[in-house]
């Protein structure tokens, strides 16, 4: 896709107050508000993204301006961040409905449990209960998707696509061998050191850091999330991954099979996350699945380098349906 019409595309940034959390939302596309803006004709879609952990959403906009391109632009596409990922800026204002200010508050809303609850708040709040839904959720994400799903049957989603699915056995994966340790047993040691190495540490230097860190994988863009060391949120990537570790562990064949008509499995060949036997027991249990094994050497942080390639093959497999809206 040419870098330029990219930059054309209008990407629109908020944070909201949902179930207590401030929460980052970057709308691709001309609609900010589904219930008060009249200058703009209402979607009969909204393409969601839910992130993988970290859960920044400015990781995904070339994802997101990709997908909305490919669709001749008919359909929003908005990206949400994780509850306690990204902060607001001090200038900037938090948006609040009278539903999120009566909402009930979500027990351990950063933790794994919460962050599905938050995903529904969100769409309870911001999305009429009319609009057809198409879910993208990206590694952990995934696992969000498919129990949103479990938890409100009646969400009214077309199409689930799942993105290196880290739905099952994350602690025995050859990441999550790894990453275990660190996450459950030495958490508190990284949260002291994140906050003893980036509380002090001034602004602009971590803004640097942050910066020249994003270049490198080519992650820069206009919603970089420039406050990702503080602490704060440090810390609860760091929770959210350990709960991730210690629960996501049997597949949960019983939501899988009820709402197998509306999902697509998308594995990679070399993912630590969810390696190819994870595709090969899922294929073999679902074979009437749409359970993709993708060829063309796409890594589990597709975002980095294969937005184009991934917003591909979603639209591709959505032609038919979306013809229709």
């Amino acid at each position: 896709m040419d870098s330029e019409l990219k930059e054309e595309i209008p990407v629109h940034e908020e944070f909201v107050l949902c179930s207590g959390a401030e929460t980052q939302v970057l709308k691709c596309g001309p609609w900010t508000d589904f219930f008060y803006d009249q200058s703009v004709k209402r979607p009969k879609l909204l393409i969601f993204i839910i992130p993988g952990n970290p859960g920044f959403a400015g990781f995904y906009v070339p994802f997101a301006k990709a997908l909305y391109s490919l669709t001749n632009r008919r359909f929003p596409v908005w990206i949400i961040s994780h509850a306690g990922h990204v902060l607001a800026p001090k200038d900037k204002k938090i948006l609040k409905t009278s539903e999120d200010s009566n909402a009930q508050e979500i027990k351990d809303i950063y933790g794994l449990n919460g962050q599905i609850e938050h995903k529904l708040a969100f769409l309870r709040t911001h999305v009429p209960k009319d609009m057809k839904l198409v879910l993208i959720g990206h590694s952990i994400g995934s696992y969000f998707t498919l129990q949103m799903l479990k938890r409100v049957p009646d969400l009214p989603v077309i199409r689930a696509y799942l993105l290196c699915p880290t739905i099952e056995r994350m602690s025995e994966s050859p990441n999550g061998r790894i990453a275990t340790p660190l996450l459950c047993w030495f958490r508190y040691v990284l949260y002291a050191t994140g906050y003893l190495l980036f509380k002090p540490c001034p602004e602009k230097i971590k803004s640097f850091i942050i910066k020249r860190g994003l270049q490198v994988m080519n992650l820069e863009n206009e919603f970089s999330p420039l406050n990702l060391l503080e602490p704060f949120c440090l810390a609860n990537v760091a929770y959210l991954g350990g709960q991730e570790m210690m629960e996501v562990v049997k597949r949960d064949d019983e939501a899988i099979k009820e709402h197998l008509c509306k999902l697509t499995f998308y594995y990679s060949t070399i993912d630590s996350w969810c390696p190819k036997e994870y595709y090969e027991d899922i294929k073999k249990d679902f074979p009437e699945g749409d359970i993709r094994l993708c060829e063309k050497n796409i890594p589990h942080a597709f975002n980095i380098h294969f937005n184009q390639e991934m917003a591909d093959m979603i639209v591709d497999s959505l032609k038919d349906v979306l013809s229709k809206m």
